[in-house]
């Protein structure tokens, strides 16, 4: 289903930027592939994706951490596209690790720094038993700020 909102008078696209906040008393989060906060545009409309596993178009998963998290990523790039969105547009990541341990950094912050640049969005690493499906070892969310 498809609901369509009206909105206002067109905004610019810089109207619209999101504003990445990374207080220089604070440690710097961005080598670690995200940012301590990001301002939303007051003019800004927000989707939320819902979380995008490893799965590929036909369901299957590997069972390999590093491949789930390209797939995932990927994944999240075909939502955006469906939004008419682009990566600089996600404010906010949530990403769910099972089993994490500090080896799995290193495929996360590549993964993260691929798709998003240096526009790195506020995010959060959440460690969790298992998913909702036994194979799944990865899942990111979005919240992304619409045009």
């Amino acid at each position: 289903m498809t609901i369509s909102v009206p909105t206002a008078a067109p905004a610019n696209e810089d109207d619209l930027k999101l504003d990445i906040v990374n207080p220089k008393n604070l440690y710097d989060p961005s080598p670690n592939g995200y940012s301590t906060a990001v301002i939303v545009p007051r003019q800004g409309r927000l989707a939320y994706i819902s979380g995008q596993g490893g799965q590929d178009s036909t369901g299957a998963l590997s069972p390999d951490f590093a491949v789930q998290v390209k797939q995932a990523y990927a994944n999240l790039h075909t939502a955006l596209d469906a939004l008419g969105a682009r990566p600089d547009q996600v404010a906010k990541l949530t990403v769910l690790v099972v089993d994490h341990d500090m080896s799995k950094l290193e495929v996360l912050t590549k993964n993260v720094k691929d798709m998003f640049g240096a526009s790195l969005p506020a995010q959060t690493l959440i460690p969790v038993p298992k998913l909702a499906i036994d194979p799944m070892l990865f899942e990111v969310e979005a919240t992304v700020v619409l045009e």
